[in-house]
């Protein structure tokens, strides 16, 4: 019976969204790159065409043959954007992934026990609030060294104290109501009620807020990548794409024109598409 009620929630969810023209479209840009982005190995060779310099077919233009041109090594930019999709969202999904399972477990204990252990947890996230997400994730990245995996765990932990807050709220406004009540008379645990009554209860707006944290980890991305503490070269990374291209803007326009192009369509169809569930998964809205 409650997975059937559940099911019809998700159900009725997705009725809502589907009648949100401009999520739609979000979804359906997003649904593109992820298709792109799985099958990038069939696409273009990873070691023959991404990587390799090709010198004599260097900063050309879109043609038949490269359809986005090449780059200042001779590389062909469509290839080399779809495997950094590749990158891209798996930074910003797993860099989001840390940030829920840290900041959502400490904004679930804050929230359901309060007291002294709600101040002390949340005056470290204020903490870590009061310093900018980007120069903490330049921070920790400079001190661990720029790689693929301390790029993720820099982003996941700079956007901890917003998935704290979030998870935090919701258990406050869930703890004190019936079922959590019903649960602990019947001697459920802490752990038990936490898991099994209130995070399930409380995951439609850490599911918003997690469809835009991954836009802004793209972004963190492609930022670091910019200044040289991202992904680093010859692998493909929108932002480093950007930063080896811009000396040559004003002769070959399409070296940052396309990556810039990436990202602006990447970050705006996670926003559509964030802004669509928040909408979907309101019930002010239902009518």
């Amino acid at each position: 019976m409650a997975s059937n009620k559940k099911r019809s929630q998700w159900a009725e969810v997705w009725r809502r969204l589907k009648r949100n023209k401009p999520a739609m479209i979000g979804l359906a840009i997003l649904t593109i790159l992820i298709l792109l982005a799985v099958f990038a190995g069939f696409i273009a060779d990873y070691d023959t065409v991404v990587i390799k310099q090709n010198l004599p077919e260097r900063l050309q233009g879109p043609s038949g043959k490269h359809i986005l041109g090449t780059d200042e090594f001779g590389r062909d930019i469509f290839a080399r954007l779809i495997h950094g999709a590749r990158v891209s969202l798996r930074v910003g999904i797993i860099a989001v992934g840390i940030a829920i399972a840290i900041g959502g477990t400490l904004g679930a204990i804050a929230g359901y026990y309060g007291g002294v252990l709600d101040n002390v947890i949340m005056r470290i996230m204020d903490v870590f609030l009061a310093v900018p997400s980007i120069l903490l994730s330049i921070s920790i990245v400079s001190a661990l060294g720029p790689n693929l995996i301390n790029l993720m765990i820099s982003i996941g932990i700079s956007s901890v104290p917003s998935y704290a807050r979030i998870v935090r709220a919701s258990v406050l406004s869930i703890r004190d109501q019936e079922f959590v009540e019903a649960a602990k008379a019947i001697g459920a645990n802490d752990a038990r009620i936490i898991m099994k009554h209130i995070i399930p209860n409380a995951l439609a707006p850490v599911i918003v807020q997690a469809t835009l944290g991954v836009a802004g980890a793209i972004l963190s991305t492609a930022g670091l990548s910019f200044i040289g503490l991202g992904i680093q070269p010859p692998a493909p990374e929108w932002g480093a794409m950007l930063a080896g291209g811009r000396q040559y803007l004003r002769y070959a326009w399409h070296v940052t024109a396309f990556p810039g192009i990436a990202i602006m369509l990447t970050i705006l169809s996670l926003n559509l598409l964030g802004d669509g569930l928040r909408d979907a998964l309101d019930p002010r809205l239902k009518n």
